[in-house]
């Protein structure tokens, strides 16, 4: 449960040691990059990056800076600019190890995890070369199926339970309560997860559940850790209905990231220049 609300970035940040599994949404979903220039500042190390279920330029930059180990992903984008240049280089180095996924199975594994149940089934990956990767998925004989029935395999996922889930929403309020409206990922990341880091644009005064029209899309105080505010805090990516991407920013990091010396030049300039509105 959400204490001391609201805490700095820089403490919440430092509820994510190394070697975390930490948890972290598509960028439709509210990406907390102003706590990712907390981690990268600090120098983070060995990650378990879990993207839910596929990721951008937070997990780019934090695979450039060495702050990831391993990655657990559908797939690591900048859109229309094209795969990750830093993940690509990663795994072209074998700098960082992939564990292959696909969206639907990222979610039911999570949701596993937040059930509190070993494994969760699904049959979508049956006949996919995902599972010659993935020896921790087991195929199996359907216990339940009818008696009379013929073979009917499936799949077993493990549960996903991280360590950490981190991700910017645009509201909290005084009893750490969050508002994110139809971002269920983020509800199923908050229940899988063993504490919730979240950045927001603001914190009100009034309880998110005395509002009707907002009560449906809150996280519960008691799944949220910590709530740092950290104004225009998912920059320069979008945040659904607040503000959107800075595609010329966007556009520069995809162009100097192909090459380390470029991804070094951005990354400094990135932490050294905060454009960030920050207030605790």
């Amino acid at each position: 449960m959400a204490n001391d609300l609201p805490v700095s970035i820089a403490q919440l940040a430092a509820a994510v040691p190394d070697g975390a599994k930490l948890a972290i949404p598509n960028e439709n979903c509210g990406i907390a990059m102003a706590a990712t220039r907390e981690l990268v500042r600090r120098g983070i190390r060995n990650l378990h990056l879990v993207t839910v279920p596929v990721a951008g330029l937070q997990a780019d930059i934090l695979i450039g800076a060495g702050c990831v180990s391993v990655i657990e992903t559908s797939a690591v984008t900048l859109g229309e600019f094209g795969t990750g240049p830093r993940f690509a280089a990663a795994v072209r180095e074998g700098r960082v190890r992939v564990l292959d996924a696909t969206c639907p199975a990222i979610h039911a594994a999570l949701q596993a995890g937040e059930k509190g149940l070993p494994f969760m089934p699904l049959r979508g990956l049956l006949g996919t070369d995902v599972l010659r990767n993935r020896p921790e998925w087991k195929v199996i004989d359907n216990p339940c199926r009818a008696a009379d029935g013929g073979e009917d395999p499936i799949v077993l996922l493990p549960a996903i339970r991280p360590d950490t889930a981190l991700f910017h929403a645009p509201l909290a309020d005084r009893q750490g309560n969050v508002f994110i409206g139809r971002k269920r990922e983020l509800l199923t990341m908050a229940h899988a997860a063993r504490q919730t880091l979240v950045t927001v644009e603001e914190i009100g005064e009034a309880n998110l559940f005395d509002d009707p029209e907002l009560a449906a899309g809150v996280v519960p105080a008691i799944y949220v850790t910590r709530v740092a505010v950290a104004r225009r805090g998912a920059r320069p990516l979008a945040l659904t209905g607040r503000y959107g991407p800075d595609e010329q920013m966007l556009a520069r990091y995809a162009k100097l990231a192909r090459s380390e010396q470029g991804f070094a030049d951005f990354v400094r300039e990135w932490l050294a220049c905060d454009p960030i509105a920050l207030t605790a």
